[in-house]
């Protein structure tokens, strides 16, 4: 990577794990917080507002990622941002659940993803942007392990208000670190022929990626309505879950390193992304078993398992994307991909509470285990990218064009 390719690469993963870090802390103990809620004895509402997150996300992904497209990244970044923050105190101000869903979904409005990967993906070559995208997931899956130490150690302290307080201040830090730490943006995508949504949708490569997200983060968030539970059931107090997330995350990222980059290298992208969805529906099945009688050890090798693919998936799929998509469309296209990603979350919490509430979370990682099947089904057509250009013929490319 280019210098400036490794400062825009650490400079918009900091901009996402500052952003998901407050939305991480409340992970794992919204649902116990919110119990002290108004409201919050109803495991559905509380799921609903855990997800509603997800469905406002889903509604502005587009919107905002077209935008990008018109206007330019930073300025759609940094609008998306103080959306964010005003969401953010709005839920540290919630006099009970509803308003906590008030908070969240304004939270979800401030859609930023697509613009924020367009714009990694405007400051990367394409023979790098795996690898940039797996430092925005590492950046994430880093955070998301931190959040899940400090999270119930910072609710002891300051509780959810204080928890959403935080999340607001980062989203504030967050806007500084998007005009004055990332390169300057491109400006030569806003002089290109506009295209028009419905070749985004047409797009069956990109189709099966949107499948995809969806999946993926509908069972995650599913899982963790039920994974707490499970570890307390196991034995574990909720204060020392972070001995068997910590580990799982840490170690998965290791796994990526010596499995992801070289095997892509060689050619097999599309095994290695195939293997990795495998892998969680193989996850979803472990916990159908063990949810009867979990037990810690068990449980945390399956985090493990689900962490590696999670891992894998997370930095293959947008940067796959971003490399289907012309350059014309990168923001639309990744902005129908991150509405699949955010609607995913909302059904995770929505559909994952209603199951846990009425079905038990042995139907809860059945309805997981399908779903993750059907989306192998869906991907298995999938191929990998074509072969990027090298840096001398991009090198070359810019020296024509100046």
């Amino acid at each position: 990577m280019t210098p400036s390719e490794r400062q825009a690469s650490a400079a918009l993963a900091a901009v996402f794990a500052s952003r998901m870090l407050g939305l991480f802390l409340v992970l794992p103990v919204f649902a116990l917080e919110a119990a002290r809620y108004p409201g919050g004895s109803d495991p559905a509402l509380v799921g609903l507002a855990m997800g509603i997150y997800g469905l406002t996300q889903g509604l502005l992904q587009i919107p905002f990622g077209m935008a990008s497209d018109r206007f330019g990244r930073k300025r759609v970044i940094c609008i998306g941002l103080v959306i964010f923050a005003a969401g953010s105190f709005v839920a540290a101000a919630a006099p009970d659940v509803f308003w906590l869903v008030v908070g969240r979904s304004l939270q979800g409005a401030g859609a930023v993803s697509a613009a924020v990967t367009a714009l990694l993906a405007d400051l990367t070559r394409d023979e790098v942007r795996t690898k940039a995208m797996a430092m925005v997931g590492a950046s994430i899956g880093l955070t998301f392990a931190l959040s899940l130490v400090a999270g119930p150690v910072l609710a002891g302290w300051v509780g959810l208000a204080g928890l959403f307080v935080l999340t607001g201040g980062l989203a504030l830090g967050c806007i500084a670190i998007v005009l004055w730490g990332a390169p300057p943006e491109p400006v030569q995508h806003r002089d290109q022929p506009r295209g028009r949504l419905s070749e985004v949708l047409a797009h069956g490569q990109l189709l099966r990626l949107d499948v995809g997200v969806f999946v993926l983060h509908a069972v995650q968030l599913a899982m963790w309505v039920a994974i707490p539970a499970l570890l307390v059931q196991a034995g574990l107090a909720k204060e020392s879950h972070w001995a068997v997330y910590l580990p799982a995350v840490l170690a998965s990222f290791v796994v990526m390193g010596f499995t992801l980059f070289p095997l892509e290298r060689r050619g097999y992208l599309r095994a290695v992304f195939l293997a990795s969805i495998a892998v969680i529906l193989l996850v979803q099945l472990g916990l159908l078993l063990a949810a009867g009688n979990p037990g810690v050890w068990v449980l945390g090798l399956l985090l493990f398992a689900f962490f590696c693919g999670f891992n894998i998936l997370e930095a293959t799929q947008p940067s796959m994307a971003s490399r289907l998509a012309p350059a014309h469309l990168r923001g639309s296209a990744l902005g129908v991909y991150n509405t699949l990603q955010s609607l995913g979350f909302f059904a995770g919490g929505a559909v994952g509470g209603w199951l846990a509430k009425n079905v038990g979370v042995s139907g809860l990682f059945a309805a997981c285990a399908a779903l993750t099947a059907v989306w192998l089904a869906a991907a298995w057509p999938m191929r990998a990218p074509q072969a990027a250009k090298s840096a001398e013929e991009v090198l070359a490319d810019e020296a024509r064009a100046t």
